[in-house]
């Protein structure tokens, strides 16, 4: 009788090898996958950090525009500038920020500020702002600005 498969010696083993082989490739394959989706979460996590600490910062820089103190007569000594600090649970545990008002000196208003030029003048501030969210994220802003008064 004639066989449609025919069995010989050579072909032994040939199934396991070929499966040893997919096996391989395939653990190989998930161990690139998995590894390239932690590096991608772990980015992810950074980013979310870094706006964090970037929102601290932006809190700060309101913070200060909400506290006359820091830029009134009282702080006029270009050598001294006024430090401040987030308040306790202002912003949760996981984000603070501090920074500094200097006063930089006093000019005329700027031309389309609404004052009249000569009658008002402009001292001049620089306030810098850090930022500090999870996993030690940090951030740094620095503004000019100024307060118009006689």
């Amino acid at each position: 009788m004639f066989s449609l498969f025919s069995h010989t010696r050579e072909n032994e083993g040939s199934v396991l090898i070929i499966a040893l082989l997919v096996l391989a490739l395939s653990t190989i394959t998930g161990i690139v996958v998995a590894k390239m989706t932690m590096n991608e979460i772990r980015s992810s996590s950074n980013i979310t950090y870094h706006k964090m600490a970037f929102y601290a910062a932006e809190s700060a820089r309101n913070y200060v525009a909400g506290r006359p103190d820091l830029y009134d007569s009282n702080n006029m000594d270009p050598t001294a500038p006024l430090q401040f600090q987030s308040p306790d649970g202002l912003l949760g545990q996981k984000q603070s920020f501090d920074g500094s008002v200097q006063y930089l000196g006093m000019s005329e208003v700027p031309r389309g500020s609404g004052f009249e030029v000569g009658s008002f003048k402009a001292y001049r501030y620089k306030m810098i702002c850090n930022g500090y969210g999870p996993s030690e994220a940090k951030s740094h802003i620095e503004v000019g600005f100024y307060r118009v008064g006689y």
